[in-house]
């Protein structure tokens, strides 16, 4: 099955009820070189980082991704009618021998008293479910993320391929003239040398005179480059229907097409030709430019 062409840009969201309590998860990416994960999560969810980050990477190959897990109680959820206690005695001991110790220690807050663990009654969380519950609710945040990604993929995809086309045109039109500028340039030469050497025609060196000015004419044909830019522009429309993680080669292409670009400017002899080296650099940048974007 042919693979999607994706962006690294991408955001989902997903929230559900878990173990009694409200679990959030958020995945966001921006562009990067490689696959760089980070997770911001509380220690309820530190234990299952390596699931989290294996599920990840079978799924997004290049990009700076975050992800975030937040737990919280649920707004339903009853509080218990008492509190431990055994354990708010125990807590008030300790507190009053510190407070002998340090004198200047402040006393526990009633939130403190409230936070402490296990102050309310029994309310540890059951950890496999947690664990079951936030790894599928990465499964369906992944699913929304790689369908935003490749919605995305697809216009940066529509860009890159408007470019092409564009430099296909201007390859197109230069094609066919740039025998006829390459022999005007010949004679143009030739007569500047007649030019600089009256007697060229009886000078014993003529032939070899005439053997350079051929050499150069072959020197700034162009059709050998041309024929290596359809050829790039071909293979970027290969990658391109391809799909999948092609961004690294994409970039690779543009690096071809910039070479055979600048050394059709290197090699002009009109202004034309100039120009329409120019222009294809142009679109090769702009191409370049989406293609940063691309897994």
């Amino acid at each position: 099955m042919k693979e999607t062409l994706r962006s690294m840009t991408g955001y989902a969201a997903e929230s559900a009820d878990i173990a009694g309590a409200h679990v959030t998860l958020e995945l966001r990416a921006v562009n990067s070189r490689f696959l760089d994960l980070t997770f911001r999560m509380g220690e309820d969810f530190r234990a299952m980082e390596p699931g989290l980050r294996e599920r990840i990477t079978s799924k997004v190959k290049r990009g700076k991704l975050e992800c975030r897990l937040n737990l919280a109680a649920r707004a339903d959820a009853a509080l218990p009618t008492d509190l431990n206690s055994a354990l708010l005695d125990q807590l008030g001991a300790l507190s009053a021998s510190a407070r002998r110790a340090f004198p200047e220690a402040s006393a526990l807050s009633v939130a403190e008293i409230l936070r402490w663990p296990g102050m309310l009654g029994d309310n540890t969380l059951d950890g496999d479910a947690l664990q079951a519950g936030a790894l599928a609710m990465l499964e369906r945040a992944l699913e929304q993320f790689n369908a935003s990604r490749a919605r995305e993929g697809d216009k940066l995809k529509s860009v890159i391929q408007e470019r092409l086309q564009g430099m296909r045109e201007h390859i197109a039109r230069i094609r066919p003239r740039t025998p006829e500028i390459v022999a005007a340039y010949r004679d143009k030469l030739k007569k500047r040398l007649e030019e600089l050497l009256p007697n060229l025609s009886t000078s014993p060196d003529q032939d070899r005179l005439h053997q350079e000015v051929a050499l150069f004419a072959q020197k700034i044909d162009i059709d050998e480059e041309l024929d290596r830019l359809l050829t790039h522009l071909d293979e970027v429309e290969r990658v391109l229907n391809s799909g999948g993680a092609a961004g690294k080669r994409l970039d690779f292409l543009m690096q071809e097409l910039n070479r055979e670009a600048n050394t059709l400017g290197s090699k002009s002899v009109s202004l034309e030709l100039t120009q329409t080296s120019v222009e294809l650099k142009v679109l090769i940048e702009q191409m370049r430019e989406q293609i940063q974007n691309i897994e």
